[in-house]
């Protein structure tokens, strides 16, 4: 049973019974003996043919000269930002334990509030009872918090759940092996806004499973869309409901899959961000 199974069994995410999430199947051959690279394949040509083709293109443009970016349109005006370009406002300065809090009452704030909500709540805090509440405490309107804490706990502390990821009982990575749950935002869309709600699509990847040498569940990823409901709430976004949907998914590499010792390594060295628009 996935965890997109328990969650729903419990009432969805969030208690809503309309969230869904599933956690990325396992491959129990990842951290074993390293796939032979092909000798050659039409995917590698293409692959190859690609490089070639952007390499090209990066040395025309370079040779155009850095002044394109400032240019105007005839009628004076510069170009309008693309839909997904960075707003320019400053990241939130504020933090509830370790998330970010304070968002502006705007587009902007609002996705980057989902943003960084997402992140806490695919973290793998979320599998520690203390910090779980305090997650759901700081995400959630304080209403929304106490009537869905009990199907968090039911869903996070399941012991059959947990044995099947390869935690155990408490929550915990087996010694020698290091437990990963991370989202890593790729971007975010409101698809509805007023002066008190929001709508905020966050389209990510996520990396889940144990890293060590005796993990039978190695770190894979995975991509999925979630999309946040959120309400303005004592001078703050908090998020009422979520609904999750799988991709958009891109072509995968023919990547060597690093150790377990690396990914170990990787994940405790190379922080997070607090996410703005």
């Amino acid at each position: 049973m996935s965890l997109g199974d328990e969650r729903e069994a419990s009432g969805g995410y969030g208690g809503t019974g309309q969230t869904r999430t599933r956690l990325p199947d396992t491959d129990p051959d990842a951290y074993g003996t390293p796939r032979r690279t092909p000798r050659s394949s039409p995917r590698s040509l293409v692959t190859v043919v690609g490089v070639v083709v952007l390499l090209l293109a990066a040395i025309a443009f370079a040779n155009r000269g850095g002044d394109d970016a400032d240019k105007t349109d005839s009628t004076g005006n510069k170009p309008e930002t693309a839909a997904t370009a960075p707003s320019g406002e400053k990241p939130v300065e504020s933090k509830t334990g370790e998330i970010p809090t304070g968002y502006p009452q705007s587009e902007q704030g609002a996705q980057s509030a989902a943003t960084n909500y997402g992140i806490a709540l695919g973290s793998a805090d979320m599998f520690d009872a203390g910090k779980r509440r305090a997650i759901v405490n700081t995400v959630y309107p304080s209403d929304v918090a106490a009537t869905q804490m009990p199907a968090f706990d039911q869903v996070y502390s399941k012991e059959s759940f947990l044995e099947k990821i390869g935690l155990t009982k408490d929550g915990t990575a087996p010694s020698g092996q290091t437990f990963i749950s991370r989202v890593i935002p790729v971007g975010t869309k409101v698809t509805a806004f007023n002066h008190g709600t929001a709508t905020v699509a966050l389209w990510y990847t996520s990396l889940f499973g144990l890293s060590g040498e005796a993990s039978k569940n190695p770190v894979t990823e995975s991509w999925y869309t979630t999309t946040y409901e959120l309400k303005w709430v004592d001078g703050d976004w908090k998020v009422t409901d979520s609904t999750q949907s799988d991709g958009p998914v891109p072509v995968g590499r023919d990547q060597r899959a690093s150790t377990a010792e690396d990914m170990t390594k990787a994940v405790e060295e190379y922080g997070g961000f607090t996410y703005a628009r």
